[in-house]
């Protein structure tokens, strides 16, 4: 990794750790916490897709390793955005009712998420390819997300 990429990764990652450490639920209303619940869970979705786009060749090849690390990036502040019991939007009560659960399936999702940046980082498309399948996202909203209309 070169310095031009290296500082705007490790400003994501500091982003990444701070949002963290600071409670959503303490600077937000309800609304809030919905809005910023649902902007992480679609930028997870975007970035799944920019990655299945590289994968079959419809994307540059290059980015691979950058669109994984967002991915694992965004992934591990998904549980700071449930973390608040704020009902409705998307999420169906069952995400709270069922904590243990939810919470297991977002860390396992952020496991996933990082096993694909590394192998984007160490094996580009080849290695990422066979460990999408790992971040099917279809389990967990099957349960825990309202159904769309």
């Amino acid at each position: 990794m070169n310095r031009s990429t290296a500082l705007p990764r490790l400003a994501w990652a500091g982003i990444a750790f701070v949002g963290t450490l600071l409670p959503i639920s303490g600077f937000a209303d309800d609304q809030d916490v919905r809005d910023y619940r649902s902007h992480v869970m679609k930028t997870l979705g975007e970035q799944f897709a920019a990655l299945n786009q590289i994968t079959k060749g419809k994307a540059p090849a290059a980015d691979i390793a950058t669109q994984a690390e967002v991915l694992s990036i965004t992934a591990s502040v998904a549980k700071v955005a449930f973390t608040p019991k704020v009902l409705g939007g998307e999420s169906k009560p069952e995400v709270w009712d069922k904590w243990d659960d939810f919470s297991k399936r977002l860390d396992d999702m952020v496991a996933a998420a990082a096993d694909v940046a590394k192998a984007a980082k160490q094996g580009g498309v080849p290695a990422v390819t066979p460990k999408l399948s790992s971040l099917s996202c279809k389990g967990c909203h099957d349960v825990y997300r309202v159904a769309k209309k």
